[in-house]
């Protein structure tokens, strides 16, 4: 009989490792992630539910149609609840169980691809798709347009909310529309893990390692592979990671074989990175690697000109997600938008416009809609300078000043409890953290 299936399964297209009891089976489990187990319940010296938990252990993902003459509730309940995708009666017929075994590996690919679309859709930056009219945002499309069906490794720089993820989706949907886009950040996954993040573990290759692991590097195929956060990447992880772009081959940790991968790479990162070589933190030879082509996204505040657009986009998605009619801005809300400086760029925009369609009452947002840094930042400008000096100012600096002696005024008036400071201030913990760390407050 196990004869008579690894024959027909081949003839179906399908590659095949046969083993005789579950000792073979064992050690068959033991040379790589299969895609689907058939065993029978029966096995001599030992039970097809070994194998069961086997192949479970090994590779979560993998498929186990169990065969079996001498069927019981109890066996079958026990199946399933380790894991047996069906369990299929003797005597049967081919067809019945070639059928069954096509709808196995149709689950065990939908699983694969559900746990790559985890990955594409990941944390959303909540921006729109290169929105804007200014020259900064035009030289930003014209690069994507020319970079986007190349295989060269892309770095985007720029502040942190700018859209770095969003430019990264329009080069992956102009070059590679219809793979997978996989996304990871360097910064928000321990230092311990990372590797096994990036490149995937062998089975027993670590406490906790029950079972053969891809990385993203081999679940994003022939997709594109974003990078976020490069800058955080521990230097040992940034050697690795040379080797991987300079080789085109990956190894996962406890394996010996290297792994080809065919995904494009688009590296981003809110820091200098060039001063971060300077300052001996980021090696000087991935720098180079990753920044073969260059994008910077520009900060709202070099493109004030597309505010406009930006907040007409966001009131009409935020006020349809609302199941609201779409929602207008009051002359004076309309002045205090206006007038802000963003220093969370698009991100800070969205979130002020989806809390100001949120407690806007009627179809206008009012002026106290808006977050109290919205209103206090323009307050306090006015207050400072009630009219232009004679000799004019660095408008930049003296804002730069105000919220400087804002968040030293929060964290004093806080204890120094961070999160306590971005509450009093209407922040996010990560924008709060971003600020201090712009004018040194964290190293005082």
């Amino acid at each position: 009989m196990r004869e008579l299936l690894e024959i027909l399964l081949r003839q179906a297209g399908h590659e095949v490792s046969a083993a005789s009891d579950v000792d073979g089976a064992l050690a068959r489990l033991g040379d790589g992630e299969f895609d689907l187990v058939v065993t029978d319940l029966r096995l001599g010296a030992g039970s097809g539910l070994d194998v069961l938990r086997a192949a479970k252990a090994s590779a979560p993902a993998t498929e186990v149609v169990m065969v079996t003459a001498f069927a019981t509730t109890e066996n079958a309940v026990q199946a399933m609840k380790l894991g047996a995708y069906d369990y299929v009666l003797k005597p049967f017929k081919v067809d019945e169980l070639k059928l069954v075994v096509e709808k196995a590996l149709e689950r065990r690919r939908l699983v694969a691809e559900n746990r790559a679309l985890r990955h594409r859709v990941g944390p959303s930056l909540d921006t729109p798709d290169l929105i804007g009219r200014s020259p900064a945002m035009d030289e930003v499309r014209q690069l994507v347009e020319k970079v986007a069906r190349a295989r060269t490794t892309i770095l985007v720089t720029g502040e942190s909310g700018t859209g770095k993820e969003v430019v990264a989706r329009a080069i992956h949907e102009r070059g590679s529309a219809g793979r997978p886009f996989v996304a990871v950040n360097c910064g928000a996954i321990p230092e311990g893990l990372i590797e096994s993040e990036l490149f995937g573990h062998e089975k027993g290759s670590f406490t906790g390692a029950t079972g053969t692991r891809q990385g993203i590097f081999e679940v994003a195929g022939t997709g594109t592979l974003f990078l976020d956060e490069i800058g955080e990447l521990p230097p040992p992880l940034q050697v690795k990671l040379l080797r991987a772009l300079q080789e085109r081959r990956i190894r996962r940790v406890g394996g010996s074989a290297d792994i080809a991968f065919a995904a494009r790479i688009v590296a981003a990162t809110n820091r200098d990175l060039a001063g971060e070589v300077a300052a001996g933190r980021f090696r000087e030879d991935l720098f180079y690697r990753l920044n073969v082509i260059q994008i910077r996204i520009p900060s709202l505040r070099e493109r004030r000109e597309d505010v406009p657009l930006l907040l007409e986009h966001f009131l009409e998605r935020f006020a349809e997600e609302a199941g609201r009619p779409v929602a207008r801005l009051s002359p004076d809300a309309s002045r205090l938008l206006d007038a802000y400086d963003y220093p969370g760029n698009v991100r800070e925009l969205a979130n002020i416009v989806e809390r100001a369609v949120t407690l806007a009452d009627g179809d206008f947002v009012e002026a106290g809609a808006l977050p109290p840094a919205v209103r206090g930042a323009v307050a306090a400008l006015g207050a400072e300078v009630a009219a232009l000096p004679d000799g004019g100012l660095d408008l930049q600096a003296h804002l730069d000043a105000i919220e400087r002696r804002l968040l030293e005024q929060a964290l004093q008036r806080a204890g120094g409890v961070k999160t306590e400071a971005a509450r009093l201030l209407s922040l996010t913990f990560r924008s709060l953290r971003y600020r201090l760390a712009k004018y040194g407050i964290d190293r005082e």
